[in-house]
């Protein structure tokens, strides 16, 4: 009797089939390769319009992917673009501290667009996909502007953009609506070659739309940035006393810094004396470049000699015991120092240090390191009979503080900035592109006053009038307009951005309902099925 193994019944798991692994690692290449993409958009290259293509491979990396797989693609493109960008701190810290501050950082940031990623898997099915989902990416960056520890904006899509077609964008919407335009472009993409594809032309429309419109829009803005002077103009001179390329090294330097400021101002003087440059309203040191513990003879003389109000960024110790400021002072040069601003958004491990047991795990500055205590009034001083908005360094990635200045009647935007820390890894220039979205943004011009560069002078358009190379001595002096215009984006405010965030949620909130409708009317069916069988 010949006897056969019986066939599986329908209850029995069949043989596991072996996954194609392909499929997923090319995506998490494409995810990755896109964030380079993206990185190479900023400064110091010119490459704006690379962003809304490192947007669109993006997008491809991410159709039709799930919740997990949207946070890891996720995070494979917000690490391989941070990584690249925040090189800078390898110069800072030297290779002696070793990269885990470096990686740390990158990979907090990137775990939000991660998060942002797993979200637009939830909206996928939504009409407009390509908006929603570039609304919640936008909508990342405003809590890694406040968590943790202050937040750190430093690589927000918008500061991809200081020059080409969605700068203009700035004076309607900020860096929120900037950044919005960018992604929208490159993720309506996919939507628009799945549907081209299908030769589906009607259905082509609105994903065309999403591609062009922004562009459009941004270019169509072009005309209406103005430049003019409005309430007269200023001569302003900056000094670029250099400071040596030693990295952390510089926290043993404050005394050359010093020197080197005070011997540039002198030449400065010099050539105001010869007539070599014009007479200046206004002279603005960087950040943080002298002491400031109680009267400064060689300071007087040196504001006297140039014969000019100057704005001086101090450290500044002449308060109650303990307390430290990083502070721009107002120096009269016949009555010597006067009103002053205290940076508001101090650099956590840097300037401050919080969770010190922990801390001393990640950064050099723990032991013996003081901190210093934020300002809690606007970026705003009077100077040289006008009213300007003194963001300090780092405070310029942040959109309240130069707004707020704008907002209380400042006509000329100031920031002062010591980058030398950071050596010539490109950080000075990523500032200085932020600094040309915010011309643009406040239609004002801004004085970049760096301590070893790079200094410049910015039109209200974004353009460069002048600018020093990197550790170099050099001045600048040039003539700057002054304005009082209110551009939309300051009338509207932070409102944007809570807009967007706003929109982002409720899109998410959809999404969910969508999909659990849709998981409700596939469990119906196949009950039907089954009891129909």
């Amino acid at each position: 009797m010949v006897t056969t193994a019986p066939e599986p019944t329908a209850t029995e798991n069949p043989p596991r089939r072996r996954r194609n692994w392909r499929p997923w690692l090319l995506r998490l290449a494409l995810a990755a390769g896109s964030g380079v993409v993206f990185y190479l958009a900023f400064a110091p290259r010119s490459l704006w319009w690379l962003a809304p293509i490192g947007f669109a491979g993006f997008a491809f990396a991410l159709r039709g992917r799930r919740l997990w797989g949207g946070l890891g693609y996720g995070f494979a493109f917000g690490f391989a673009f941070y990584l690249p960008l925040l090189f800078w701190l390898q110069d800072f810290l030297g290779v002696q501290f070793g990269p885990w501050p470096w990686l740390g950082l990158s990979a907090a940031l990137a775990a939000y667009l991660a998060v942002g990623a797993a979200l637009c898997t939830l909206v996928a099915r939504l009409p407009w996909s390509p908006v929603w989902m570039s609304m919640i990416l936008i909508a990342t960056e405003t809590p890694r502007a406040w968590f943790p520890f202050g937040g750190f904006p430093w690589g927000r899509v918008a500061f991809s953009q200081s020059e080409g077609a969605f700068l203009p964008l700035a004076s309607v919407g900020g860096a929120p609506l900037v950044g919005f335009a960018v992604v929208l472009t490159g993720f309506a993409v996919p939507s628009l070659v799945a549907r081209l594809r299908r030769r589906n032309w009607r259905g082509s429309i609105l994903p065309a739309t999403g591609v062009v419109l922004p562009i459009v829009a941004g270019l169509a803005l072009w005309p209406t940035i103005g430049t003019a002077a409005q309430t007269g103009s200023l001569t302003v001179a900056t000094v670029q006393g250099n400071a040596p390329d030693v990295g952390i090294g510089l926290m043993e330097e404050q005394d050359t810094i010093r020197a080197n400021h005070l011997a540039q101002s002198e030449r400065l003087a010099q050539q105001v004396h010869s007539g070599a440059v014009p007479q200046p309203d206004l002279v603005v040191w960087p950040e943080s470049v002298t002491e400031l513990r109680g009267p400064d003879p060689a300071l007087d003389a040196t504001v006297a000699d140039v014969g000019a109000p100057a704005l001086i960024g101090t450290i500044y110790r002449a308060g109650a015991p303990g307390e430290t400021q990083n502070s721009e002072v107002v120096w009269n040069p016949a009555t010597g120092p006067g009103e002053r601003y205290s940076k508001q958004e101090l650099v956590p491990f840097s300037e401050y240090v919080p969770a010190r047991a922990i801390a001393q795990w990640v950064t050099p500055f723990v032991n013996g390191f003081y901190d210093m205590t934020p300002g809690d009034a606007p970026a705003v001083l009077d100077v040289a009979g006008t009213k300007v908005t003194t963001p300090i360094c780092y405070e310029i990635a942040y959109d309240y503080v130069a707004r707020q200045g704008v907002q209380q009647g400042a006509q000329l935007i100031v920031l002062p900035t010591n980058t030398a820390w950071f050596g010539t890894s490109g950080m000075s220039q990523q500032q200085l592109a932020i600094a040309r979205l915010r011309a643009v943004e406040h239609s004002r011009a801004v004085v970049v006053s760096a301590t070893s560069g790079v200094s410049a002078l910015v039109a209200p358009d974004g353009q460069i009038l002048q600018s020093t190379s990197e550790f170099t001595a050099a001045s600048l002096v040039g003539r700057v307009p002054l304005r009082d215009t209110t551009t939309l984006s300051d009338r509207l405010g932070a409102w944007t951005e809570y807009g967007q965030v706003g929109a982002a949620l409720a899109a998410v909130l959809a999404g969910l309902v969508v999909r659990l409708r849709t998981r409700r009317a596939g469990a119906e069916n196949t009950t039907r099925a089954t009891g129909a069988g």
